[in-house]
């Protein structure tokens, strides 16, 4: 009988540390949001993610975004597998919520909080998560037929101009798709395992297009867990090149910065922003990151896309002339890219933090563009950009089904919910970036 006497003990024990653990309140928590000291809530459960913070797949910038937060909804939303990540937060846990703190924190609205994970959870039932495998091999096998059709062009017809341009924009629409579907396995969308989301993921972005996976995680999930935040979305961290929404033109106004003429800013954008993106700034900040973080899996992955491209276009072009015909290629795609992701943020709210729910947040970031066949190719699927930061797990041909419930949401909380056709969109992006140069020269003039 003795052991039966000391399963009861070790139970009361277990028990009685059970009942020992800490509880904090909000206002403890939020001290806790340093580079050097970062707690967040999961659940109503404390985990200190110090430590941690630097074996973050995604890296160790998004969970800092959160630092001093409720993270369960960005949690929720950024893993598929929560058996399997919730593992990871065990060793974690320092505590609770105190049983009279609120779920949330800094007045984040619990009614809109949870008529949020209801959808989510009636997003499950109509299996709006299982993917159409079919559906992404399509896309994979319209892809790799481009670049087929790109070499046939050039064998048949030789290397002229007209051949060379026909086979650039073909190139460069292959690139933007491999960019659009790189996009879907990065969000862990297409496989349950996460692990096979990775290694595909690393082909599409590596071999296909030869960037980096990883910088691509640390820097898109940041953009996911804040978008449009200032000094936490590196999609808005513009430089000093252009100033965005109304808050940084103000204050560059008032502190009298002028690193270049941000009234005139809606037309050096035609110059500097769609041209040189991809064929400049990203094509150099991954390279230097792969060598920097020493991502050798990566950059071998790379590097095999650029010996396959320089193997068949060096015997139409030489050596020279197929770095030029590259660059070409990512000057066309550049544009491509620029012009459909920014159609959906940069004439949004661009702020800093006002530590909204995870719902309202997104909402006022992100807007839509109406569907059609060509949309959803061109854009791949993003015009459906509310709904994809919303869930950005859910497989994109599913986007358009959870649309509706979306707007019903909306509508009952009073929030806008924007829809609009594809060249408004395209327009409105100038027009937002001449607003905010007229910000920013009325305030530099004002005395």
């Amino acid at each position: 009988m003795w052991f039966l006497y000391r399963s009861h003990g070790e139970a009361a024990a277990a028990g009685e540390r059970e009942a020992a653990m800490p509880t904090f309140r909000w206002e403890e928590i939020q001290k806790h949001n340093l580079r050097t000291d970062k707690w967040l809530v999961v659940d109503r459960k404390v985990y200190n993610v110090t430590a941690w913070a630097k074996r973050h797949p995604g890296g160790h910038r998004v969970i800092a975004h959160y630092a001093g937060e409720d993270a369960t909804d960005a949690f929720r939303a950024f893993h598929p597998d929560l058996d399997f990540v919730s593992k990871f937060l065990k060793p974690l846990l320092i505590g609770e919520l105190a049983p009279e703190e609120p779920s949330l924190d800094r007045g984040k609205s619990v009614q809109i909080t949870e008529d949020f994970r209801a959808l989510k959870r009636t997003a499950e039932d109509m299996n709006l998560f299982k993917t159409n495998h079919f559906f992404f091999f399509l896309l994979l096998g319209h892809i790799i037929v481009m670049e087929m059709i790109a070499w046939l062009i050039l064998h048949y017809f030789g290397n002229g101009w007209i051949p060379t341009l026909i086979t650039a924009f073909v190139l460069a629409t292959s690139q933007a798709q491999a960019g659009w579907l790189q996009h879907d396995y990065g969000h862990l969308s297409v496989y349950k395992k996460s692990k096979w989301n990775h290694v595909v993921h690393k082909f599409v972005i590596g071999h296909l297009k030869g960037a980096s996976a990883n910088w691509w995680n640390h820097r898109h999930f940041q953009h996911h867990a804040k978008p449009n935040i200032f000094h936490k979305d590196p999609d808005v961290k513009m430089l000093h090149v252009f100033v965005l929404g109304e808050w940084q033109p103000l204050e560059y106004g008032k502190k009298k910065l002028k690193y270049l003429p941000y009234n005139h800013q809606h037309e050096y954008f035609f110059l500097i922003g769609p041209p040189l993106l991809i064929p400049m700034y990203f094509q150099y900040q991954i390279i230097m990151t792969m060598i920097i973080r020493r991502d050798w899996v990566d950059l071998v992955w790379a590097i095999s896309y650029y010996i396959r491209f320089f193997w068949t276009y060096v015997p139409f072009y030489g050596i020279l002339g197929a770095l030029v015909f590259l660059n070409f290629i990512r000057f066309l795609e550049s544009h491509w890219f620029v012009w459909v992701t920014q159609m959906n943020h940069i004439v949004m709210e661009i702020d800093l933090d006002h530590y909204r729910d995870w719902f309202s947040s997104q909402l006022a970031a992100t807007c839509n563009v109406e569907q059609s066949f060509f949309n959803d190719w061109f854009s791949g699927h993003l015009n459906f950009q509310i709904e994809h930061h919303l869930f950005p797990t859910m497989p994109r041909h599913n986007l358009h089904k959870i649309a509706p419930l979306v707007k019903s949401l909306c509508a009952k909380h009073g929030i806008e919910y924007q829809e609009k056709p594809l060249l408004r969109a395209l327009l409105d992006i100038i027009s937002s970036l001449k607003k905010s140069g007229q910000l920013w020269l009325d305030a530099y003039l004002h005395k």
